[in-house]
C-alpha cells in the first residue's frame, strides 16, 4: 500500500525567487515569463491554489518604479535634459529595475500561499444564519 508521501518544509524564498516548486523544490512553478504552470512535473502539485494577483506589481511599484520615476525627474530638473537623454538613462534604468524583479517576485508570492495553506477569506456563520461578529 502506498504511504502519502512526506515533503520537507522549504524556505517559501529560497524556492520562489528560483521558480521551483513549493512542495519539492525541484519542479517548474512557470509555464512562461509570469504564467504560472498547471502542475508541478516533479510532485504532481496542482498550482491551481496559487493566486498571487497583482501583488508582485504592487511590490515593483513600490520598491522599483517610484526611485525610477524620482531619477527621470531628477535629471529633468538638475540638467534639463533633451529626450534623448531620458531615452538612454531613464528608460534603461526603469526598465531594469521593474521587470526582471517580476517573476521571482510572483514564485515567492505563490511559495508563501502554499506554505501557509492561504485560501479566501472565509466569514465564520453560527447556526442562526447571522454572520459572527
Amino acid at each position: 500500500m502506498n504511504e502519502p508521501r512526506q515533503w520537507p518544509p522549504l524556505s517559501p524564498f529560497q524556492v520562489g525567487i528560483r521558480g521551483r516548486c513549493p512542495r519539492c523544490g525541484e519542479g517548474h512553478l512557470f509555464d512562461g515569463f509570469l504564467k504560472l504552470g498547471r502542475s508541478c512535473e516533479v510532485c504532481g502539485l496542482d498550482y491551481s491554489f496559487a493566486d498571487p494577483a497583482d501583488g508582485p506589481a504592487f511590490f515593483v511599484i513600490c520598491f522599483a518604479c517610484i526611485p525610477s520615476a524620482l531619477l527621470g525627474v531628477w535629471i529633468e530638473v538638475q540638467f534639463q535634459a533633451p529626450y534623448w537623454v531620458h531615452l538612454v538613462t531613464t528608460l534603461p534604468f526603469v526598465l531594469l529595475t521593474c521587470i526582471p524583479p517580476l517573476r521571482p517576485l510572483k514564485g515567492w508570492l505563490v511559495a508563501s500561499q502554499y506554505q501557509n495553506e492561504a485560501g479566501e477569506a472565509r466569514v465564520a456563520v453560527k447556526e442562526t444564519g447571522v454572520p459572527a461578529p
